[in-house]
């Protein structure tokens, strides 16, 4: 039998009204409430890792002022219901498809239906375009098009069906195909309007402002005791984690979470930094060298690449094909780095721009490069009661033509095979400076030093690419596993700097898109995609 020692009970916005939580387990998902204890079934279990979709709901928070996505004061996102924890919701509010049938109520758009087809334009779209079939998924990929719908809505925009396609890369449909569905989030808005009134869910909010410290709850169960920490201010949270090494730093749970449904791990004491508002601050810092980019390590994988290709364009694809949308916006990058993981996606790019990672333990504050972060798989330089506080880009950066290049069995919505972070400048046709970092060709990311040295102070020509390549193979004894074999690694590793060379030489560069695979066969691959192929 659990039960809950606990002054301040989880509380959230849901269905019209603030629910109140006491006695769940720290680590019980936003899904198993939905459907065990709430009853709304129509949000679905598919895969309980993140990757299907069948489980997406829209979460709304306040939103900071000046904030480009805010709808009349709130900031709407899609998430995967199925590992994100249930206190994470404390103070926010949850949004699943049952609640489009509310908005839709009272609507002249749903003037002289019946209660039971008074459907959301979303829905209706879904219907005429047949953009379901079974059925099972469909929950899922309406609450990705509603969230669209609401911000598009608000900017009196209408997204390209590119835009559409990157809003439902993380809903999977195995039987419809993609066609239908991309035509229903076009016709959606050719539709009569039902927007969210959002004043009631504001006013809920701003109410349901907590005390300095944040929200802590704990759970009992027999003589076990699990405490679930959200602390609201980086000050509180180093002194909560100095205290308590042994808890375990969640943010965004997108591989926590996993632990947790798969393993079946018993995570301990928790604290949570998604309400530490310091360190989603992603801000421009001036300093003697020319400034940085601070990315605060809560700042959301979404935010903080957003950020990054606002000054590195070239880096749009990698970002977009991060993931999918509900994972970039409930992980964080600052999660992504500490992970450590050898196949993560952002530390390949941010080690191309030199970035440095800052950390924290009580009030001692240091940096470090973050090539020398990691020390060997799964292992690096934090110390106990030691946190990633922030990255740090140097501006001096801007300079060099930047790549990211990830390969992955999946276009959208999968894990890298390898992923690559480049950047190089250039004097006349001689390499003034080059960075080659990898992810997915040894046990951590890593620059290629040896390539590296190859290429610096050369001239910048295929002669000495090819030798970069070679030497790339003494840089690199990259495994076999089942997203690739080490032949396959390395040879697309050097064939990637070779793609860098065509897209940079002094004489008759290529451009991005004629690089690109959608470009080699631009008829067959999009039609393809269409028909869901």
């Amino acid at each position: 039998m659990s039960t809950s020692h606990n002054s301040q009970p989880i509380r959230f916005y849901h269905r019209g009204e603030v629910v109140e939580v006491q006695g769940p387990h720290p680590t019980r998902s936003v899904l198993q409430w939905l459907r065990e204890d709430a009853h709304c079934t129509g949000t679905k279990e598919g895969c309980n890792e993140g990757d299907c979709g069948a489980c997406t709901v829209v979460i709304g928070e306040l939103a900071e002022a000046g904030d480009a996505q805010a709808i009349n004061g709130l900031k709407l996102q899609a998430v995967n219901a199925c590992i994100q924890f249930l206190p994470s919701l404390h103070g926010k509010a949850l949004f699943t498809v049952e609640d489009l049938k509310t908005q839709c109520a009272g609507k002249a758009a749903c003037a002289g239906k019946p209660a039971a087809q008074a459907l959301h334009p979303v829905q209706q779209a879904m219907v005429e375009c047949h953009g379901s079939q079974c059925g099972f998924c469909t929950p899922g990929i309406v609450m990705s098009l509603w969230s669209s719908y609401e911000l598009h809505q608000q900017q009196s925009t209408q997204p390209t069906r590119q835009q559409l396609a990157d809003e439902l890369s993380g809903n999977l449909c195995r039987c419809t195909g993609y066609r239908p569905i991309l035509d229903a989030g076009q016709r959606m808005f050719d539709l009569p309007q039902v927007r969210l009134d959002t004043a009631p869910v504001v006013a809920a909010l701003q109410n349901l402002k907590g005390s300095a410290e944040g929200l802590n709850y704990v759970h009992s169960q027999g003589m076990r005791t699990d405490h679930f920490h959200a602390p609201l201010t980086l000050d509180v949270l180093a002194s909560l984690y100095e205290a308590k090494p042994m808890a375990r730093i969640v943010a965004g749970s997108t591989d926590v979470g996993l632990w947790v449904n798969k393993q079946l791990r018993d995570l301990g004491d928790i604290i949570y930094v998604g309400d530490v508002a310091e360190m989603k601050r992603i801000e421009v810092r001036q300093d003697a060298e020319g400034g940085e980019l601070y990315i605060g390590a809560g700042a959301s994988l979404e935010a903080a690449w957003s950020a990054l290709v606002q000054r590195w364009p070239s880096l749009a694809d990698v970002w977009l094909r991060f993931a999918s949308k509900p994972i970039r916006h409930a992980g964080t990058m600052g999660g992504n780095v500490a992970n450590g993981s050898p196949i993560g996606d952002s530390p390949p790019v941010l080690m191309a721009l030199d970035a440095q990672i800052e950390l924290r333990k009580g009030e001692r504050v240091r940096r470090m490069p973050l090539q020398d972060f990691y020390l060997d798989y799964m292992k690096n330089q934090l110390e106990s009661g030691e946190f990633v506080q922030a990255l740090a880009v140097p501006l001096a950066a801007m300079q060099r033509q930047v790549r990211g290049y990830k390969i992955s069995k999946r276009f959208d919505c999968d894990i890298s095979a390898l992923c690559a972070g480049f950047a190089l400048e250039l004097e006349g046709d001689m390499v003034k400076a080059v960075r080659l970092a990898f992810g997915g060709m040894a046990a951590t990311v890593k620059r290629a030093a040896g390539a590296e040295a190859v290429l610096a102070g050369k001239v910048w020509s295929l002669e000495n690419v090819k030798a970069a390549q070679a030497a790339l193979a003494q840089d690199f004894k990259p495994m076999s596993d089942m997203r690739a074999s080490a032949d396959y690694r390395l040879k697309v590793a050097q064939n990637l700097i070779q793609r860098l060379w065509l897209e940079t030489r002094t004489d008759q560069p290529l451009n991005l898109d004629a690089t690109s695979v959608w470009s080699v066969m631009p008829h067959v691959i999009p039609a393809a995609v269409e028909q869901g192929v």
